[in-house]
């Protein structure tokens, strides 16, 4: 006997564009995302906000390739950054991701770096923005 994990219960008809059906329906297709139930997806936003480091920023990066495919890029922006918001957070398009998760997920980790603001240095850090002159 084997089991499947539970897959992500479609959205009302209309509210969202993420192609989950489409996705269903195609052979091969990467299934990945689809096992981001709504009860997953809060214990991952939660984790988010929860950021110890930029180290640990970077691990919950791979973490979420590896086991949903979400490819998730945090940079400083390109203009000078003076808030949270001055950092750009690029999820890549991805079928079957839906676009309140695509929205909660910068919003999540912006919210990880309110919270931890020395995350947010490391960041500006590695990107010799804030290097010594």
């Amino acid at each position: 006997m084997t089991t499947t994990a539970p897959l992500r219960s479609p959205c009302p008809p209309g509210a969202c564009v993420c192609g989950r059906d489409p996705l269903l329906d195609t052979p091969g297709a990467d299934l990945r995302i689809l096992r981001l139930t709504r009860n997953e997806e809060k214990v991952l936003l939660a984790r988010l906000e929860q950021l110890k480091d930029l180290d640990d920023l970077r691990h919950l990066q791979k973490r979420m390739y590896e086991q949903l495919g979400i490819r998730v890029e945090v940079s400083p922006g390109f203009h000078e950054v003076r808030t949270m918001l001055g950092i750009d957070i690029d999820i890549d398009d991805l079928p079957g991701l839906c676009r309140k998760t695509r929205k909660a997920i910068p919003t999540a980790i912006r919210r990880g770096l309110n919270n931890n603001p020395a995350i947010a240095f490391e960041l500006l850090n590695a990107h010799d923005l804030l290097r010594d002159a």
